[in-house]
């Protein structure tokens, strides 16, 4: 690429895995006062996949980025730089799980850390592998969306044991010199005032582990789930409205609106807030559930896989999670189909 040509990041191409053990709401009945009918009407979700207790995170994460190295068409020397988003790591603060998956991908001398913004953590990321392409630092970056949720999750606590699942999801970001294929916008913000809407209290240092934290059960996430939805749906909309009119992009526009995928009662609303037609919304919730950092990039996959997504389809990404944090996303997809 010539010194004085502008340089565009560019979502080259999608991957992403799951775990092959379904959990299904039949299963759950089993296990805590719900039911199949309950849970359905209350969040869409009918099933998600549960990793086995000997994959760690970073084991979902390799299967997804192999997929996204694959369809990008380069090798494991073209990476220049991994990132990895999750709030499920392989280990509590290091090493980061960007590096062990460096590791088990053969990708040795490059840079790698972890992201920790729940589930915007995917549009985080891609925040921050477009800063590092366009300012001509790296010129293709693997970024993963991946979570092992049932490792954090209380299968006691009928609230959030009946949301969450394990997957991953993987983009490699690259370096274009056509502006059609460059990412157009990112918008991403925090209001860290609601942390204890959605959180995890333990291990850390205002918990460190301690029998008592662990008999409290500190260590799963802890959810305020009708406080949740309401600003979720609150700030998605406002968050959607305001990167489309930045932009001057009409909703009618956009090929394929990519919400996380937490609650289908949330989508529904904010797609009718935003008079988003049916056809437009990416639904995987109802098969997966919430997996976090992963929803994303495993919902783009979907969409892949199934032939609806083709080189040039204008992608608008929109993500809520703990921290809180959201984020939003304008952008083509410029791999091959």
């Amino acid at each position: 690429m010539s010194s004085s040509t502008p340089i565009y990041a560019s979502l080259r191409s999608i991957g992403a895995y799951v775990p092959p053990k379904i959990l299904t709401n039949e299963d759950l009945e089993k296990m805590v006062e719900t039911s199949d009918e309950w849970i359905v009407k209350r969040t869409g979700i009918r099933e998600r996949h549960i990793a086995d207790t000997d994959q760690a995170t970073s084991d979902l994460a390799v299967e997804a980025a192999r997929d996204a190295i694959a369809r990008a068409e380069l090798e494991t020397e073209d990476i220049d730089l991994v990132l990895c988003a999750t709030v499920t790591p392989d280990y509590f603060n290091m090493p980061a799980t960007a590096c062990i998956i460096s590791d088990k991908l053969g990708i040795r001398n490059v840079q790698a850390f972890d992201i920790s913004a729940a589930c915007s953590g995917f549009v985080y990321g891609l925040s921050i592998a477009k800063a590092f392409v366009e300012s001509g630092m790296k010129k293709n970056v693997l970024l993963i969306g991946a979570e092992k949720f049932s490792s954090i999750v209380d299968y006691t606590d009928r609230s959030t044991c009946i949301l969450f699942g394990d997957g991953a999801g993987a983009a490699v970001i690259s370096a274009t010199e056509d502006p059609d294929e460059g990412i157009i916008d990112i918008h991403a913000s925090a209001d860290g005032s609601y942390a204890d809407f959605l959180m995890t209290p333990a291990p850390g240092s205002v918990h460190p582990a301690t029998c008592e934290v662990i008999e409290k059960g500190l260590q799963y996430v802890k959810m305020k789930g009708n406080e949740t939805f309401k600003l979720a749906v609150k700030t998605l909309t406002k968050d959607v409205r305001e990167i489309l009119e930045h932009n001057k992009i009409p909703a009618e526009r956009i090929d394929h609106f990519i919400p996380h995928q937490a609650n289908y009662r949330i989508i529904d609303a904010v797609g009718r807030a935003l008079n988003m037609r049916e056809d437009q919304i990416v639904l995987t919730v109802h098969k997966y559930g919430n997996t976090s950092a992963a929803s994303i990039p495993m919902a783009i996959n979907d969409i892949y896989e199934e032939g609806r997504l083709h080189y040039g389809d204008l992608m608008l990404l929109d993500t809520f999670g703990g921290g809180l944090t959201w984020a939003s996303a304008l952008l083509p997809f410029a791999g091959k189909a």
